[in-house]
């Protein structure tokens, strides 16, 4: 069957506007023009839109769904596969929030009493399931299964206090970042400040320091596209700056 641009959009419950614009971007054309200048779309587009939609539905950018589906790699059923699990994860994760806010609830009614762990484990879970979802593979393939469960382990092993400090020392690395950033220097004292506020945030995920896996990490952060754009989002430059900034105060040497 076939599809104008507005039974299309209505069929897959968006605005004519967004498929309009995944044309105008390439990312989704339709099969053809007819006589009469209207676009049309069939089975094929229409199976690519779902896939579309399910990257979107899981917050995956435009241009990086652009960067899947026209990879020579694609492979439709893989993907399907992998929307499945991801949907299930986040099934999982709205399940263990309804179940916090149904504890709470049941505490202020004097039902219950609430640990202060229970109050926030729903929360710390998802900080490894982001962690997980975004970098999981890379990560596991460079530091190894173990490594990696033990320091998920620790995420949610942590109190709401060390949960606190966490969230408000990455803020700070960021903000001390960018003044770093500015200065050009990494060797300067904020930019060392920096790579020390990072050492130390490291260290809420990992049992030992060693200035090589810190070292590691901060190269991943440039090698690595998808930590480079978070690193960058704001101020370019500044995942090759961390960097730079880490491997001085670890004392690696750059390999031009």
């Amino acid at each position: 069957m076939e599809y104008t641009v507005q039974k299309l959009a209505q069929l897959a419950g968006i605005s004519t506007r967004t498929l309009r614009y995944y044309d105008e971007i390439d990312l989704l054309k339709p099969a053809r023009i007819n006589s009469s200048g209207y676009r049309i779309y069939g089975k094929q587009e229409v199976d690519l839109l779902q896939q579309i939609l399910f990257y979107r539905e899981l917050g995956v950018s435009l241009e990086s769904i652009k960067d899947l589906l026209t990879s020579k790699d694609f492979n439709a059923e893989h993907a399907l596969k992998e929307h499945r699990q991801q949907l299930l994860e986040k099934r999982e994760h709205l399940d263990r929030l309804i179940e916090t806010v149904d504890l709470t609830l049941a505490q202020r009614e004097g039902k219950i009493t609430m640990t202060d762990k229970q109050k926030f484990e729903a929360f710390k879970q998802k900080l490894v399931d982001d962690n997980e979802q975004q970098y999981g593979e890379e990560i596991r393939a460079k530091y190894g299964d173990e490594q990696v469960n033990q320091s998920n382990r620790k995420v949610k092993g942590m109190s709401e206090q060390q949960h606190a400090e966490l969230e408000q020392l990455a803020a700070e690395i960021h903000t001390t970042l960018a003044a770093a950033l500015a200065t050009g220097d990494p060797t300067g004292e904020l930019a060392q400040k920096t790579a020390d506020m990072h050492r130390r945030w490291l260290m809420f995920y990992w049992d030992k320091y060693s200035k090589e896996a810190h070292a590691g990490v901060a190269q991943m952060y440039v090698d690595d596209e998808r930590f480079t754009a978070y690193y960058d989002k704001d101020q370019p430059g500044a995942a090759v700056f961390l960097r730079d900034a880490i491997f001085i105060y670890t004392g690696t040497e750059k390999n031009e």
